[in-house]
């Protein structure tokens, strides 16, 4: 039985304890199963977020910080009963703008969307577009990318500075406000993509960039997959400064169609977006014309207002709830891999084959612009034979991209899901490396357990496999 009393006067009803409450945080965007947790805390300042880890550890319990709750992996998932959730919902403030610098600091429950409302009048923004409007702090924690990364770069290319708090409640500072620093070990980007299991990050400071005096975006269908990619392709070995390029195959095409009714040609499409002056985007765009031109592209339609720009890349982003949509009763699991672009066509060639063999609807779509692309499957809960087809096109699109010298993720993250193909991707002697820096910042596994990590049986059970 966990006593709550050291905590309860000073949290009041931020200390959640109903199994109701407690129910929210046994959920997130992706399709793993997990139990609730014993408590859930919504801090509000540093030295709340101090005296949780403390009392944490003084009881024996894990911790997981959680955001907006749309990780895909079970990056937040409660494991085991014994589980304290610090919701970082109410730590969700702007402390300083410094447009001088280009850069911001933010506490890690400010998501995207409600960043970039802020900055809108410094004529600066935030760039990472993972999708969802997730918080800063799960961005970090997962080196978050999406559709702008192949211009701006991930998480990982504008994060400049962290507090994160540690397993005895110290507060490590790393990083700072200089451009570029070769002072001691780089810690700040250690914890960027260590999904919470390192310390929990407290604030962080993020660069900043103008935003474009110009911006037009456009959908072009292509022939075939094969043409869109090849695009794509030869525009990023151009050197076209290009802000998004998304591919949407004819299955996602007709999901995105029914949910928006954007009414675009069922044929692969891409999604793109140009930012400068307007004498630099209209280059840009004719110089990608006459590259997709012998591509066998087809209709290029441009959106150039604020709004229909805006309904475009909403329908893009809501392809998860599109495709869950086209299965009645059904739930989704999304995936993705990313690797070298010179492979990027055959691999997808080689993921949508496998999904019409395995008779799934599973459309086919990502950020092709930084060989990043995803498979999002639409299946039945109690339908078990598809759920092992989707397992095996999985492993499949996995064991390809790890074979040209990609990744089994290209951003959501190893959370539980990826835990085997990370042990693949990388090797023991690697993951051993990894558990000792766990082991030396974290030596009672307090934060995130049964994360990124197989356990030691399973290990070895791999290793004589």
């Amino acid at each position: 039985m966990i006593d709550a009393s050291p905590i309860a006067e000073r949290f009041g009803p931020r200390l959640l304890t109903r199994p109701a409450a407690l129910a929210a945080y046994a959920q997130s965007e992706g399709h793993h199963c997990y139990p609730p947790p014993a408590l859930a805390v919504q801090p509000e300042s540093i030295e709340e977020v101090q005296a949780l880890v403390r009392f944490a550890a003084a009881q024996g319990l894990s911790v997981i910080g959680y955001g907006a709750g749309t990780s895909l992996e079970g990056n937040a998932a409660p494991v085991g009963a014994n589980c304290l959730i610090v919701d970082f919902a109410r730590m969700n403030r702007i402390v300083a703008v410094h447009p001088e610098d280009l850069l911001c600091v933010v506490e890690p429950g400010v998501t995207r969307e409600q960043l970039n409302t802020d900055l809108r009048a410094t004529g600066l923004f935030f760039p990472v577009d993972p999708g969802a409007n997730a918080s800063i702090g799960g961005m970090i924690s997962t080196r978050a990318s999406g559709t702008t990364t192949v211009r701006y770069g991930s998480v990982r290319d504008n994060v400049l500075a962290l507090k994160v708090v540690g397993a005895d409640g110290e507060l490590i500072t790393t990083g700072g406000h200089a451009r570029k620093s070769a002072a001691g070990y780089d810690l700040t980007h250690l914890f960027t993509g260590a999904e919470g299991t390192l310390g929990l990050v407290v604030e962080a400071s993020l660069r900043l960039h103008g935003q474009p005096e110009h911006i037009l975006a456009a959908t072009w269908d292509f022939g075939s997959v094969g043409g869109a990619v090849d695009t794509v392709i030869a525009t990023i070995q151009s050197g076209v400064p290009i802000a998004r390029m998304e591919l949407l195959d004819e299955v996602a095409i007709r999901a995105c169609n029914a949910q928006s009714a954007l009414g675009l040609v069922e044929r692969p499409t891409l999604f793109l977006e140009f930012h400068g002056s307007e004498a630099a985007v209209r280059d840009q765009l004719e110089l990608v014309r006459a590259i997709g031109a012998g591509g066998g592209g087809g209709t290029l339609d441009f959106a150039s207002d604020t709004d229909s720009r805006n309904r475009l890349w909403r329908a893009r982003h809501q392809m998860l709830w599109a495709t869950r949509a086209m299965v009645a009763g059904g739930v989704t699991w999304t995936t993705d891999v990313c690797i070298p672009i010179s492979h990027l066509a055959d691999a997808i060639g080689r993921a949508k084959a496998a999904i019409e063999d395995a008779g799934l609807f599973a459309p086919v779509l990502g950020h092709v612009g930084d060989g990043n692309f995803h498979v999002i499957f639409a299946l039945h809960p109690d339908d078990t034979e598809s759920w092992d087809k989707a397992r095996q096109v999985n492993a499949a699109m996995v064991d390809h991209a790890l074979s040209v010298g990609g990744t089994c993720t290209g951003e959501h993250g190893i959370g539980l899901g990826k835990r085997e193909a990370l042990l693949r991707e990388h090797g023991a002697p690697a993951i051993a490396a990894m558990r000792r820096i766990k082991q030396a910042l974290d030596p009672h596994g307090l934060f995130n357990p049964g994360k990124i990590f197989l356990d030691d049986a399973a290990i070895d059970d791999r290793q004589r496999a």
